[in-house]
């Protein structure tokens, strides 16, 4: 059920999804200081593309610098993201078929927002549960 769902999330939204991640992350790479944004931009872009089957966890190293960073991010590119989520998890709701799609569009929209300090991971894996996450 993961790989036809996320074919479909490819053809309908993962693409032009990805494509946004990888223009913000070509602008954080042509302003040299914001070189992490454009490394976190690229890791979003690789999860659009193929998001079902892995989730998004927090860092357990993540602090006060990742914090001020997503600040910056938010400013700098994160708002225009969120908004393409936003739209495009909307126009997938009009549809049956689409709005698990669209719901999974809604759930991206904090980390388009604050990308710094989460890692991607198997759903599979124990560090997709945060309560075995230390006792690894």
């Amino acid at each position: 059920m993961r790989i036809v769902l996320n074919v479909i999330w490819l053809v309908l939204c993962g693409v032009w999804l990805a494509i946004g991640y990888a223009l913000a992350a070509l602008v954080c790479f042509l302003l040299i200081i914001t070189i992490p944004f454009g490394i976190a931009s690229l890791r979003m872009a690789n999860y659009t593309l193929w998001p079902f089957g892995r989730r998004l966890v927090d860092k357990p190293t993540a602090g006060t610098a990742s914090l001020i960073g997503n600040v910056l991010w938010i400013v700098l590119a994160g708002w225009w993201l969120a908004l393409g989520h936003l739209t495009t998890g909307l126009a997938l709701c009009l549809t049956v078929i689409g709005i698990p799609l669209g719901l999974a569009n809604f759930k991206l929209i904090p980390v388009s927002l604050m990308p710094l300090g989460k890692d991607i991971v198997p759903v599979d894996s124990r560090d997709s549960d945060p309560y075995l996450a230390g006792y690894r």
